[in-house]
């Protein structure tokens, strides 16, 4: 386990790390996760295994420190998780993210250009979404206020996540994971979406056959995203069909 100081009060970023050649490979959970849990398993995967790999705990969640006093927006996160790669020595990162880590990432890459130099982004949020209290996921998380979150609404949600979830979710600080729900449904300006179809770096998105084709597909292909189903699983791909997300993700960074 390595850490890093990441905020002027020194608030730490802690990740788990794989020895191996350049460049990096960075590793990013998403909401509510841990790096170490989501992705041990494929960034072991003899497709993947060999290179120095961070399998990073954002601010907030799961190793990491979980100060209350941080707004944990996704310019936050990104500006955060920097600190940490310019600590560890980290340049030119090809950066694999899920879910709320995917957002990060985007922001990551057109906010520290010189820090990413490919993106494999996991079923990443791209657009904004709207709270909808009950629901799964962020948008139900953000539809509690702050305080009524920390009161005893995060127990609501607790038992709308489930076992799995939840034991990774329990490691998250109230108020990252009710900040970082907000910030993450909110969005950001340009959107996610938006700042992703401008990146100059090579760029997969990989996303959840199952679910159907993927919205707005045909723009980021366009825009030289590569656009890629994956068979047999859910928004947890590296978790329901490891080898086929292992596959994927070498082909992405060939």
């Amino acid at each position: 386990m390595h850490s890093a100081a990441v905020t002027t009060e020194g608030d730490r970023i802690r990740w788990a790390e794989l020895p191996g050649g350049d460049p990096a490979r960075v590793y990013v959970h998403g909401l509510g996760a841990t790096s170490p849990l989501y992705f041990a398993g494929t960034a072991v995967h003899p497709l993947l295994a060999g290179r120095r790999s961070l399998l990073i705990d954002l601010l907030g969640h799961g190793h990491s420190d979980r100060p209350t006093s941080f707004a944990y927006t996704l310019e936050d996160h990104a500006d955060a998780l920097a600190a940490a790669l310019r600590a560890a020595k980290v340049t030119a990162a090809e950066v694999v993210a899920h879910s709320m880590g995917g957002a990060v990432a985007v922001v990551l890459a057109a906010r520290h250009p010189e820090l990413v130099s490919r993106l494999v982004l996991v079923d990443a949020n791209l657009d904004p979404l709207t709270p909808e209290r009950g629901a799964l996921g962020s948008r139900g998380i953000a539809a509690y206020g702050e305080e009524e979150f920390l009161a005893g609404g995060w127990r609501e949600v607790r038992d709308r996540a489930g076992e799995a979830w939840w034991a990774t979710m329990r490691l998250t600080g109230l108020e990252a994971l009710h900040r970082s729900a907000v910030h993450l449904v909110r969005g950001t300006t340009p959107t996610m979406r938006e700042l992703l179809l401008d990146l100059p770096v090579p760029r997969t998105f990989l996303y959840p056959e199952p679910d159907g084709p993927f919205p707005g597909a045909a723009d980021l292909e366009a825009a030289g995203v590569r656009v890629v189903p994956v068979p047999d699983c859910g928004h947890t791909i590296m978790l329901d069909n490891p080898e086929a997300f292992a596959r994927a993700t070498a082909e992405a960074l060939a």
